[in-house]
């Protein structure tokens, strides 16, 4: 009894032991948690990898994009129709042909009408040339993906034309471009140069999809990607080859679906404007100047009509130079001028040219009149413009742009550009600045009447002795005119005066007396005449006072600065025959009066030691051998202030290698 059973029981229990390690290598799920669970609802389903739910969530580009969103009838009815396109030109159908086939019917559908207007225009002289060379009729849709049928299209790139040529290709193939016609414009000769440039493309590669990669970029490029990869597809070149070139061949694709196919998608409508070829002539100019404006007058068409039959034109006129210039015009025009002499219709449609303008003589800018009245006016013109003053700043420690600008009353910016600073930039101590003050109003018509006055009074040259009455006549009626204009003819008779004791001077006295003075450079005559316009522009100044006491620190050039004068004016008025001075000081800063000059003449008289007149005509107050250099001094300056001496002995006695100084510093004037 026992064996049967076993007998029976043994075929299960090696089941059941075959069965348990097997299900012992199914391993649970592990939570969020880390842990163990064997709830199967909340276990983590693996997607296979074909899955749409399975690919990452990142970004699709627009083609991808635009293929996801387009329905499945749709994309299956635009690939068939694709697929069944009869035609020897690349009609791959893939997400990228899908987005410019939405592009063109779906989200630009009015420039898609746009090109179903002009297409009857062109395509006809399209497949004529096509035909010639034996290319596929096809390949009319590359103008349709190059210019939009627009023959006056100009890329940013400088393309042109119905296909796009550039300058140099242009001219490789013969079209002609000068300042008068781009060929590149002319549907004709644009398009049979494009039919060669076609050819010649496919004999290099012999493949279409690469003969339109290399129209688009260019066959050196293609030839030296393939070189580079070893690959000989366009669609295995396709991720060598730029966004414009990659995206060139779809775009041609999906242009032909979209326009075979215009009428299924609803394109076409009656509120379309569709052009057709018209019957046209041609008339050939050579040697003879033709105004297309009068030639559209004359025989009543439209401005612009001569300008669409021939887009290659780019002024409105041709030149005498054109030679053999075949003008496109309506048929009509044959017949009238026909009935009409052509050499004079050409003849009165010649451009005429202007006469040139007579070249307007220019007046010599000549001086005015040497008169009050006319330096008057002068001085009152120039009064009107704004006067400044130039002012050197030593920045401080601390100071800013702001705070100079604050300071002298101007604006930072000013204060930048005068001295060519750079915005932001810190200012360093005891860095030279510039600035300019403008210069009130009332400090400028005194400086004008005293020139006014001072110009008067000097002759125009030495008189002669017959013309001694003539001359004294003149001279009285410039005194008197002087002393109409001046509010204060008290000021000015002493100048007339001066100017009658001169007029009387006889050659024989000026020879005389020529010895006694010795000769002045032009330095000093300059310095000289800078100190009396001064003293005739400070006499009637009350603002400025009479005296000032020297202080610690002061110096001659920050005195002058201040009071807007020269140094010059301040020595010769002072009687100095240096710059130094020393606190306690008085100085003047007008010119001294009769009274004042005696007393000041006595004064040096008596500090000065008598010495012996050997050589009176020769003998120059001796310059000193050192200066100190103070603020604001240049060596320019500085040499205007010693007689002979120039900014090259300056720089050699020094041992200067620039003309730089600094405040402080000692310069020998004299060796």
């Amino acid at each position: 009894m026992k064996k049967p059973l076993l007998r029976v029981a043994a075929p299960f229990l090696l089941l059941a032991f075959t069965a348990r390690p097997s299900a012992a290598q199914v391993q649970p799920e592990l939570n969020p948690a880390g842990t163990r669970s064997n709830d199967t609802v909340r276990v983590q389903l693996t997607q296979p990898l074909d899955s749409l739910v399975a690919e990452p969530q990142s970004a699709q580009d627009s083609a991808r994009l635009v293929w996801l969103q387009t329905p499945p009838g749709l994309q299956d009815l635009v690939g068939d129709r694709v697929a069944c396109l009869d035609t020897d030109m690349p009609h791959v159908f893939n997400g990228t042909v899908m987005s410019f086939v939405n592009y063109f019917t779906l989200r630009n559908r009015g420039y898609t009408q746009r090109i179903l207007e002009r297409q009857n225009l062109y395509f006809p002289l399209f497949e004529k040339y096509l035909a010639k060379y034996h290319l596929p009729q096809d390949l009319k849709y590359l103008a349709v993906v190059e210019s939009a049928l627009l023959p006056t299209a100009r890329s940013r790139v400088g393309a042109v034309g119905l296909w796009q040529f550039m300058g140099p290709t242009g001219r490789d193939m013969r079209l002609v471009q000068n300042e008068y016609i781009d060929e590149r414009m002319n549907p004709e000769k644009s398009t049979e140069a494009a039919c060669k440039y076609l050819r010649d493309l496919y004999r290099l590669f012999g493949d279409w999809e690469l003969v339109l990669a290399a129209y688009n970029w260019g066959g050196g490029n293609v030839q030296r990607a393939m070189k580079r990869t070893g690959k000989k597809t366009f669609w295995d070149l396709y991720p060598q080859l730029p966004k414009e070139t990659r995206n060139y061949v779809p775009t041609f694709t999906a242009a032909m679906y979209t326009l075979q196919y215009a009428k299924e998608h609803g394109l076409h409508n009656d509120s379309l404007r569709y052009l057709y070829p018209e019957a046209t002539d041609t008339l050939v100019i050579s040697g003879r100047s033709l105004d297309l404006r009068k030639f559209s007058a004359q025989f009543g068409l439209d401005s612009a009509a001569l300008g669409r039959y021939n887009p290659e034109i780019r002024k409105t006129y041709l030149p005498e130079s054109i030679q053999n210039y075949k003008l496109t015009v309506p048929a009509c025009v044959r017949t009238e001028l026909a009935l009409l002499d052509r050499a004079t219709v050409l003849d009165f449609c010649k451009v005429v040219v202007p006469p040139p303008r007579p070249i307007t003589p220019l007046v010599p800018a000549l001086p005015p009149a040497d008169s009050a009245a006319a330096a008057l006016a002068a001085a009152a013109k120039a009064a009107e413009k704004p006067q400044y003053r130039r002012i050197r700043h030593s920045v401080k420690r601390g100071e800013t742009v702001a705070d100079v600008a604050e300071r002298y009353d101007v604006s930072p910016a000013q204060v930048r550009r005068w001295n060519q600073l750079r915005k932001g930039k810190a200012l360093v101590p005891k860095q030279q600045l510039v600035v300019f003050v403008p210069i009130e109003a009332s400090e400028t018509p005194a400086p004008a009447v005293a020139a006014v006055v001072r110009k008067a009074a000097v002759p125009a040259k030495l008189p002669l002795p017959g013309e001694k009455p003539e001359k004294e006549a003149v001279a009285k009626a410039v005194a008197q005119e002087v002393a109409a204009i001046t509010t204060k003819p008290t000021k000015a008779a002493p100048v007339a005066a001066d100017k009658d004791s001169t007029e009387e001077a006889t050659p024989e006295k000026a020879v005389a007396a020529a010895p006694v003075r010795p000769a002045r450079s032009s330095r000093e005559r300059e310095a000289a005449a800078e100190a009396k316009s001064a003293a005739g522009a400070t006499a009637d100044d009350d603002s400025l006072p009479a005296e000032y006491t020297v202080r610690r620190g002061d110096n001659l050039t920050k005195l002058a600065r201040e009071r807007g004068l020269t140094v010059a004016q301040l020595m010769s008025w002072n009687s100095l025959a240096t710059e130094a001075v020393v606190p306690g000081q008085k100085l003047l800063f007008r010119a001294p009066t009769e009274a004042e000059a005696t007393v000041a003449a006595k004064t040096v008289a008596r500090r000065t030691p008598a010495k012996p007149t050997t050589a009176p005509a020769a003998e120059v107050l001796p310059a000193p051998k050192v200066h100190l250099v103070q603020p604001g001094d240049t060596l320019y300056n500085i040499s205007r202030r010693y007689q002979g001496v120039t900014v090259e002995q300056l720089r050699r006695l020094n041992h200067l290698k620039s003309d730089e100084v600094k405040p402080g510093q000692k310069l020998l004037v004299q060796g």
